[in-house]
């Protein structure tokens, strides 16, 4: 579910779970959840249904390993924004997003996480090195780090980084939230590519 998609639930969940914080002076101000999106990929292309694949939580640095959303001024500093936050933490939501265009391909005989009884064939190992927008720019910006690992011997089949970037179509959160979707979706779309063809 997209940001767009998300929102109608939010409102529900801040008067939930904000109680008296919907009422003007009284507790935290609510705060905004969002969601990413997986793309939706194209099925053809030869079938892999022998290959199943495993995507480990990916790994990021302590400001990217949150469920703050990050802001990088002109001046090359990070600033988390007030009043919004990821329905989970980034690096969660980046692997079950990867999970899902994975399986949306349709060509895999199997996608999952750690711990799901898959009999593994390739691994799909990534380091999340910016999930940032970034105002100076004008822009999104979303960098993914990709190992694609041959479970079987051990040894990385190839490796590759991967960038993205989104145009911010005004200002505001929810701007801001509905570019870094965009550039995520961006940078997914071209890792199952590009993975699936060295499996």
């Amino acid at each position: 579910m997209g940001f767009r998609g998300a929102q109608c639930g939010l409102v529900v969940l801040g008067l939930v779970l904000g109680g008296c914080a919907a009422i003007p002076g009284f507790g935290p101000a609510p705060v905004d959840v969002y969601d990413l999106s997986a793309p939706a990929l194209a099925t053809s292309g030869p079938s892999l249904s022998r290959r199943q694949i495993l995507v480990p939580e990916p790994t990021a640095l302590k400001v990217l390993d949150g469920e703050d959303v990050a802001v990088r001024t002109s001046s090359g500093a990070i600033q988390l924004l007030e009043g919004v936050r990821w329905s989970d933490r980034l690096p969660r939501l980046v692997q079950a997003g990867l999970i899902e265009a994975y399986q949306r391909t349709g060509r895999l005989g199997g996608v999952g996480r750690p711990g799901e009884g898959l009999a593994i064939d390739y691994q799909v190992i990534v380091d999340i090195r910016a999930f940032e927008v970034r105002v100076g720019s004008n822009q999104a910006y979303v960098e993914l780090f990709v190992r694609v690992l041959d479970d079987r011997t051990g040894l990385v089949r190839a490796s590759r980084d991967f960038a993205a970037v989104a145009p911010l179509a005004g200002s505001g959160d929810e701007t801001f939230l509905a570019a870094l979707d965009q550039a995520f979706q961006s940078a997914v779309a071209e890792i199952v590519t590009w993975s699936v063809s060295v499996m």
